[in-house]
């Protein structure tokens, strides 16, 4: 269980009553525009800008950065130029990746220490390096899934099974996949 603070410093300004890594909902201070839904993990010394949205059970890895805009310079305001980041359902970023704006991470994807993310990432995905590449898949438990030439997986710690079709993978849930 996370522990109890008064508060938790985000962007800056401290949130009263807020929890450490636990979430923070539809955080709208200061005009920000960010949403961290339930369970969102966030490690320390994370930057999260307006327009990130990270949906439920995200993990945001130790000194992992968002950004939200393309071409920032000091001396131009580009404020009305934010782009909207999305990090859908219990995708993990590791330690030091960072994300930049306008992109879409998948459900249960995996970014890599250190990845630095240039362009959108399927669910499942497990991506590394600069720029991110994709080499791998994830079950839901975080396990590298290892397919086989009918394009069939199973989870090593769940047991749950998993299905790859044109380069999208999706978990079986009965019938046929």
């Amino acid at each position: 269980m996370a522990e109890k603070r008064d508060s938790i410093l985000i962007l800056g300004s401290f949130i009263p009553g807020a929890l450490a890594n636990q979430y923070v909902r539809g955080l709208k201070q200061n005009n920000w525009d960010i949403y961290l839904g339930n369970n969102v993990r966030v490690q320390n010394n994370v930057s999260i800008y307006e327009g990130v949205t990270c949906e439920d059970d995200v993990f945001l890895g130790p000194s992992m950065v968002f950004t939200n805009v393309i071409n920032p310079r000091s001396a131009v305001s580009r404020k009305n130029e934010y782009m909207q980041t999305i990090v859908r359902k219990a995708a993990s970023i590791g330690a030091n990746a960072t994300i930049i704006c306008g992109n879409e991470i998948g459900k249960y994807a995996f970014i890599g220490a250190g990845a630095v993310v240039t362009r959108h990432v399927s669910p499942y995905a497990l991506v590394v390096g600069n720029p991110a590449r994709h080499i791998g898949w994830m079950s839901e438990f975080g396990h590298q899934l290892v397919f086989d030439v009918k394009g069939e997986a199973t989870c090593s710690e769940s047991g749950e099974k998993y299905f790859k079709e044109n380069l999208l993978v999706k978990k079986y849930t009965g019938g046929n996949p």
